[in-house]
């Protein structure tokens, strides 16, 4: 048997107690891949999601995970008692991994990190928890209500797509219960690994539901939708959000938005509900895309979160985070943090000309606090009014929803290129050039981020080039570099250009004539030589560097070229593969 279901179904070390077996057949789908030949029973699913809780409403114990599991999932689950979520709910949090855990799976899952773009690949130190709850009247029960979360807890911030699977899976599990979830448990363990840039089919209790994982090499904005079948739920997105319907209340300060989480800021999101939350938070986090938000965010926080003490303390200033909350105390407990958003219900369009001005902190003492931006920041761009009138032009003329997202969303996508694109053009030429790379000696280092050189570039290459925006660029500039965003970024950098460096050093060995080096040396140094160069072709096979088709290949012949003119006492060393 295997231990599974409801689940808290999840890889080894999870820590979480099972309250119960269930036997689940084995047998997996086709192997389309020849990786995934290798995948054991279970493997596919645990490729997708790290478990599924099933989190009911007990009268004594309040919410309780029906299957034992970890405390912080019970309260995450359900919304807060002052939301009066009536009916279907869907939201997400996001919560730290335990240092006890183990990774599983890795080997598997490298091509999804390593295509995926930045802000698709996977949480190393945090799980995503997305749920569906529902709450209905039901005279039957003592409390008068049926309240009930199913969860699915992921590695991945596939979002959209995760939210698309709960819509089919849950009120198919409200109605049939256990069996339900045998069966989707067995169907998500048929389906490929998570693979950037490929169409996937993933059936599901009857439906099939079609995605494609965007890659890193995909142009910014751009969507390539997949061909539809009749019994095919198309989704043209796995992971973004509807960034007009998630600023609609505030939408006059979207520039001002984007520099905050830009700079990596203390946010705090005062929403009605985790939906709301949860959406408002996930949009501020991707509208610095393609830059990764290297901060952390929780889409929905809770009083009973083990961090909520490490968030909320005044003995120091306000970490960089974003955190979307909904119980009315936090008004009061994060009343000095730098700035705060408060989002009325989204269904109040009417709200929207009401607005215009950023409030002051102070104004946010009382509990029924209007729709805003409560921040003394004073932002550093001027005003876009254009973006402004274009939107507004949308509400006035009925644009729909979609249209008025696309045109937000190219907006922050260019107002980033335009900041990233001096800083990609002056670590570019931090690179050594390729004359210098001699194959037998050390690639050469990069040469230094140094801050005054950079600002020096800004006078004539800055974003001046390909934005119409005025303002204190250099300012921005100067905060950003302090903050994580630049720093995860640049570390990102930094590691692809070591990485082409330690390629161009592959192809220029690749162009000399070992045989003829090495008949200039010794068989001690010779050895030594190709050790060193089989250590440098498995380093290159595992970091998967940049090289040019059939460079490896083409080292490792004139390595067993060298080898076979050795004795073959030598020989049968050199073959043996290294221990690990």
């Amino acid at each position: 048997s295997l231990l599974a279901f409801l689940a808290l179904f999840g890889p080894e070390g999870s820590g979480i107690e099972l309250a119960r077996e269930i036997t689940l057949p084995s047998g997996l789908g086709g192997d389309d891949e020849p990786e995934e030949a290798l995948l054991l029973p279970w493997d596919r699913f645990s490729a997708w999601l790290h478990c599924i809780c099933v989190v009911g409403f007990d009268l004594e114990l309040g919410q309780a995970v029906e299957v034992r599991g970890p405390t912080r999932i019970c309260y995450l689950s359900f919304p807060d008692s002052n939301s009066g979520c009536l009916g279907d709910t869907q939201f997400c949090f996001r919560f730290r991994q335990g240092s006890n855990r183990k990774q599983s799976l890795s080997c598997f899952l490298e091509n999804t990190d390593r295509d995926a773009p930045p802000c698709l690949k996977r949480e190393l130190g945090h799980y995503y928890g997305y749920v569906y709850f529902r709450q209905v009247r039901d005279k039957s029960l003592k409390r008068g209500y049926f309240q009930k979360s199913l969860v699915l807890v992921s590695k991945l911030p596939y979002v959209t797509f995760f939210h698309s699977l709960l819509k089919i899976m849950a009120p198919e599990y409200f109605e049939k219960q256990e069996p339900c979830l045998e069966a989707a448990c067995n169907d998500i363990d048929r389906w490929p690994t998570p693979h950037p840039g490929r169409i996937l089919t993933l059936p599901i209790m009857g439906m099939v539901i079609k995605i494609r994982i965007p890659t890193c090499y995909d142009k910014p904005g751009t969507s390539q939708l997949v061909q539809s079948a009749q019994v095919s739920i198309v989704l043209p997105t796995i992971h973004e959000v509807d960034l007009f319907r998630c600023f609609h209340p505030v939408f006059f300060h979207i520039q001002m938005l984007w520099e905050l989480v830009l700079l990596g800021e203390a946010l705090v999101v005062m929403a009605p509900s985790p939906a709301e939350s949860s959406d408002t938070v996930l949009a501020l986090v991707s509208c610095i895309s393609p830059l990764r938000y290297c901060s952390d965010f929780r889409p929905y926080f809770t009083i009973h979160d083990s961090e909520f003490k490490e968030y909320t303390t005044r003995t120091q200033a306000p970490p960089s985070v974003i955190l979307g909350v909904t119980n009315p105390f936090f008004a009061k407990t994060l009343q000095h943090w730098p700035h705060i958003i408060r989002i009325g219900d989204m269904k109040q369009a009417g709200e929207m000309a009401k607005q215009m001005k950023v409030k002051k902190l102070k104004n946010l003492k009382t509990l029924d606090s209007k729709p805003g931006v409560y921040t003394a920041c004073k932002p550093y761009l001027n005003k876009d009014e254009e973006i402004i009138k274009q939107l507004q032009k949308g509400v006035q003329q009925k644009r729909p929803s979609a249209a008025q997202n696309a045109i937000l969303r190219r907006y922050f996508l260019e107002l980033t290129q335009s900041f990233i694109i001096p800083l990609e053009r002056y670590v570019a030429s931090l690179m050594p050039l390729q004359k210098s790379i001699c194959p037998w000696k050390s690639p050469p280092q990069l040469h230094p981020f140094i801050q005054q050189d950079f600002m020096k570039t800004l006078e004539k290459a800055g974003p001046q080039l390909t934005s119409r925006l005025k303002g204190d660029w250099i300012g921005l500039y100067r905060n950003f570099l302090k903050s994580p965003n630049f720093d995860g970024w640049f570390r990102t950098r930094r590691r692809e250009m070591i990485h082409k460096l330690e390629a161009l050093h592959l192809e220029a060995l690749c162009e000399e004539d070992l045989q003829q080096r090495v008949q200039k040396h010794s068989e001690v140094e010779t050895v030594d030589l190709v050790l060193k160069l089989k250590d440098k072709l498995s380093q290159a096979e595992k970091e998967h560097l940049p090289v040019r088709p059939g460079t490896l290949a083409k080292l490792q012949e004139h390595i067993e070229a060298v080898i076979l003119s050795l004795p073959e006492d030598l020989q049968g060393i050199l073959h043996k593969p290294s221990t690990p």
